[in-house]
């Protein structure tokens, strides 16, 4: 075979599995049932994901804030929830307000001091089953070197193959809230509020693919 005719067939075969590919995208379906994902060590997906807090600013507005590196582990017990569990590390010297001068303030000592508390880390102690796709998770959230309980409503979205990467995935949602002079951050108050809201938009991949 000429090498025109290889890269042809070679061209048509990449069409074909592009095709295949954006198929198996657009006909793309979830289950909304935990019961129907496979039980298991999941890992983040750090492109897929979103960790967002916000805090009042001078009673004007929720000012957002959100983190860009984290990495984190589930074991999923779809058939006994309660044995699910979690651990989260997050980079604090990731923080990103969008406003470069404000990122130094925030990551340095007044406030995360992130050169001497480098990671901010969550772990799961218990889930209690609220909904068929809903749950409470309390955990111990470490910030600043400090640790304190902390609860997230978590609502699963669905799992399915992943039709990019055909390993098992599993969406997720959720919110919690906590003071942050709980963690020794309560500088510049009252133009900064206490109270921390989060919200967390995450995908785990299954590690057995």
């Amino acid at each position: 075979m000429s090498s025109v005719f290889r890269f042809a067939a070679f061209s048509l075969a990449m069409v074909a599995c592009a095709s295949c590919t954006a198929v198996k995208v657009v006909t793309h379906t979830t289950s909304a049932d935990p019961i129907d994902a496979p039980a298991g060590l999941y890992h983040f997906d750090p492109h897929h994901c979103s960790l967002t807090f916000d805090v009042d600013h001078l009673s004007y507005s929720r000012f957002v804030m959100r983190f860009d590196k984290m990495e984190a582990d589930l074991e999923f017990h779809p058939d006994d929830p309660a044995a699910s569990k979690v651990t989260a590390r997050i980079a604090a010297a990731s923080l990103d307000t969008n406003v470069a001068d404000l990122d130094e303030l925030v990551r340095g000592p007044d406030l995360l001091d992130a050169e001497h508390f480098p990671e901010i880390t969550f772990v799961s102690k218990a889930l209690r089953v609220t909904g068929k796709t809903t749950g409470e998770m309390d955990g111990e959230l470490t910030i600043h070197g400090q640790t304190q309980p902390v609860t997230l409503s978590v609502t699963f979205n669905g799992g399915a193959p992943n039709p990019l990467t055909d390993k098992h995935t599993l969406g997720f949602s959720a919110t919690g809230h906590f003071s942050r002079s709980a963690f020794g951050l309560g500088r510049w108050y009252p133009a900064v509020g206490r109270e921390i809201q989060l919200r967390i938009e995450a995908e785990f991949e299954s590690a057995a693919g």
